[in-house]
């Protein structure tokens, strides 16, 4: 409902407005006033139409008909005020008898009244009700309300309490038997050393959710503990092996060889990796084993070997067939492959963050081409003339020789020209050529000169 003062609304089990604080009015108030002025107007409406009697006539033809207490007059205000006084003081007078005597009062009166009109009742209650009198009642039915309000409250409020301890229980319940319940559960176990409840709650969780990586990494952290790091790597690889491109996964198990010191297995664990949303969320990780310019083989020169990686960083390489590390030799310029024989590169790119890759390795072959013996002038014979003897050496040899029939090598005599045949004597020449790069010697080439003078 409306207050008929401020027009606010008013709820239904408060009995005073919340904004102007006016009483609610259940009962239109009672005016005493009004049955007076009611009673007066009756009486004069009845006094001026009742009928006039023979005997009324002959009074007033002799002047002494009496007024009539019914008819109208207009009262003054002196007397209205009175009449108002004196109904008044009636009413207090009659409230406070009524309240001493009780309700037996009126109830007896009536009980006295039933047999008779209605206008007995109303003189059984003794008076009218009272402006006070309304207002106690108002009150008294407000203050009931109000009770009755706060036990509808007090009610609803345990209601409330016992459902929401219902629910709480429930929802304890069912967060216990839940994925994060479980491992959490798992991490108290972890905690107290209770290894084999942990192992226990750990796999419960991962049979509830293989995708979730939390499991995964206290079921490791169980192996950890126990100083087991080859358990604790399987449980990552047996999950990613059944999950290939679970991203947190992969994360996960990053983690893992970070946290226990192990970043050189980080590159092999995504080599396989072939989706490329988990290659992107771990692109920080991500590091490209080395690239070589000059691929595998045998080659007949010397070569030069360039190393790169498309992901950065730093090289390290040897040439032994060791594996590289990051205290191995550093890659600055092309490797160089001058020495005939096999020779195994070996690199490893090592990215911004300190992950190195897999290694990547090259083996390469030089032989070097062996020429032909030389070619030595004049052929074999005898010779009666001095002659001039000749050796042809290629490019990129040295020729060596002997005179006495021994083999040549490259500490014997350098051919740097002919050379004259000695005369009157026979001499074993021997010549080879040497290979300036490798050292390489050819095979001999022999002649046998005799001279004789004319």
């Amino acid at each position: 409902m409306r207050c008929t003062h401020c027009g606010a609304n008013i709820p239904e089990d408060q009995m005073i407005c919340p904004e102007c604080g006016a009483e609610v009015q259940i009962v239109p108030d009672y005016n005493p006033l009004d049955d007076v002025l009611a009673r007066e107007v009756k009486g004069s409406v009845e006094g001026a139409t009742r009928q006039i009697q023979t005997g009324d006539i002959r009074r007033a033809r002799r002047g002494d008909v009496p007024g009539n207490a019914n008819s109208t007059r207009v009262l003054s205000q002196g007397e209205m005020d009175r009449i108002r006084e004196e109904r008044r003081a009636r009413m207090r007078r009659a409230g406070t008898a009524d309240r001493q005597s009780g309700t037996g009062r009126n109830t007896g009166s009536v009980r006295r009244g039933s047999t008779g009109d209605t206008g007995s009742v109303k003189r059984g209650t003794g008076r009218m009700p009272t402006d006070q009198d309304e207002r106690e009642r108002r009150r008294q039915q407000q203050i009931k309300r109000r009770e009755a309000a706060k036990r509808k409250r007090r009610n609803l409020l345990l209601v409330l309490f016992f459902l929401l301890v219902i629910i709480v229980a429930g929802v304890y319940v069912i967060y216990q038997n839940s994925y994060t319940g479980v491992v959490n559960r798992g991490y108290d176990a972890l905690q107290s050393d209770d290894y084999t409840e942990a192992q226990n709650l750990f796999n419960r969780a991962i049979n509830k959710d293989k995708s979730r990586s939390e499991a995964y990494t206290g079921l490791a952290q169980v192996y950890i503990d126990q100083n087991d790091l080859d358990s604790a790597e399987n449980v990552f690889l047996d999950a990613l092996v059944k999950q290939p491109s679970d991203i947190e996964l992969y994360q996960a198990a990053i983690a893992f060889y970070v946290d226990t010191e192990q970043q050189s297995k980080i590159s092999a664990l995504l080599q396989d990796c072939e989706d490329d949303n988990v290659l992107k969320a771990v692109a920080d990780y991500v590091s490209d084993a080395p690239e070589f310019s000059l691929e595998a083989g045998s080659y007949s020169e010397v070569q030069e070997v360039s190393l790169s990686s498309e992901t950065g960083g730093t090289i390290y390489y040897t040439t032994d067939g060791t594996d590289p590390t990051e205290s191995s030799t550093e890659y600055t310029e092309p490797v160089l492959l001058q020495n005939e024989g096999d020779t195994e590169i070996r690199a490893i790119a090592v990215n911004a963050n300190g992950i190195p890759s897999v290694v990547a390795s090259a083996k390469y072959t030089i032989e070097f081409p062996i020429a032909d013996a030389p070619a030595v002038t004049p052929a074999t014979g005898q010779y009666t003339e001095p002659t001039k003897i000749t050796i042809t050496v290629p490019e990129g040899y040295t020729a060596y020789y002997t005179m006495d029939g021994s083999t040549p090598t490259s500490d014997s005599e350098e051919y740097t020209g002919p050379i004259d045949m000695p005369q009157d004597t026979q001499t074993i020449f021997s010549a080879i050529l040497v290979n300036n790069n490798n050292g390489k010697a050819t095979d001999v080439t022999t002649r046998n000169y005799i001279t004789r003078s004319e």
